[in-house]
């Protein structure tokens, strides 16, 4: 599943129930609900809204490894929303900000969370 689909895929689960009555019970606006299901990128809270009422992990759309799902890296799905970018570097950028807080975690679990000590 891709960040593209997520508009139909909203559709289909609204399954002809009103646009306003299932924004209302994401949280969402239904302008917002309608941008989205008409292909538009949600920004980040919705996107946390919207997989949450789908019941999917938002790993999945952001077609994440299985390894990668510890903590969302919301921040591609803004990369990924970049007309500037290419798919492949909006990717590349994901993955770098994925390997940077892999490393702060593991800095933190070694208690050299202390920024200024890392150079």
């Amino acid at each position: 599943m891709t960040l593209l689909r997520l508009g139909s895929l909203l559709r289909e689960r609204r399954s002809g129930r009103g646009v306003r009555e299932v924004a209302a019970e994401i949280g969402i606006s239904a302008a917002t609900l309608s941008r989205v299901e008409a292909g538009k990128l949600p920004d980040l809270l919705t996107f946390r809204k919207l997989c949450t009422w789908l019941g999917i992990n938002p790993a999945e759309i952001l077609e994440l490894n299985a390894d990668e799902t510890t903590a969302v890296p919301v921040a591609a799905v803004h990369l990924r929303a970049d007309v500037l970018l290419s798919e492949e570097a909006a990717g590349d950028l994901a993955q770098l900000i994925l390997v940077a807080q892999r490393e702060l975690i593991r800095r933190t679990r070694e208690r050299r969370s202390d920024v200024s000590t890392w150079l």
